[in-house]
């Protein structure tokens, strides 16, 4: 059954989100289709999760206090690093994020495509150098527009 793998399923303004949380501490974080059914969050620590992401819709500083688990390569993690350092209201390019990591564009793009815990580990603040970019390996249609509205949630309006 969709969303079994999910410790918590609710409703955003950007649609469905699924959590899991392991030890206090958000592992994974997904937006859904409406196919998956809402799930009440059983816990303290995955209500807590959930009612910080929810808070990010007025405040986004409100999922920084966020504790993550994240699993990934050494590249990746020092990637979402990099991304939880780019303030709220502010965004970076794919090339001037990967200027700052000796890197390329393309592998902080593969890197941003793999965050397990969008939203938190802000990979929608990586735009590219004219319009949005992609988002969670889509270059067009609703995780792209997804990625608008997470902007747009923090006062940034890009447009294609």
């Amino acid at each position: 059954m969709p969303g079994q793998d999910f410790d918590a399923v609710f409703v955003s303004p950007v649609g469905r989100l699924g959590i899991r949380v392991e030890d206090g501490a958000l592992c994974r974080l997904a937006f859904l289709s409406g196919h998956y059914r809402l799930r009440t969050a059983r816990c303290a620590d995955t209500r807590r999760v959930q009612r910080s992401i929810l808070g990010f819709f007025t405040d986004p500083g409100a999922v920084s206090g966020i504790d993550c688990r994240l699993s990934g390569t050494d590249f990746q993690r020092r990637v979402w690093r990099a991304l939880r350092k780019i303030p709220y209201g502010k965004t970076m390019t794919y090339g001037g994020l990967a200027k700052r990591l000796g890197t390329s564009p393309r592998a902080v793009g593969n890197a941003c495509r793999h965050n397990p815990v969008p939203i938190v580990v802000p990979c929608h603040r990586v735009v590219a150098r004219h319009g949005p970019g992609g988002f969670a390996g889509d270059r067009q249609g609703r995780l792209v527009r997804i990625k608008q509205k997470l902007l747009c949630a923090e006062g940034v309006e890009i447009r294609d």
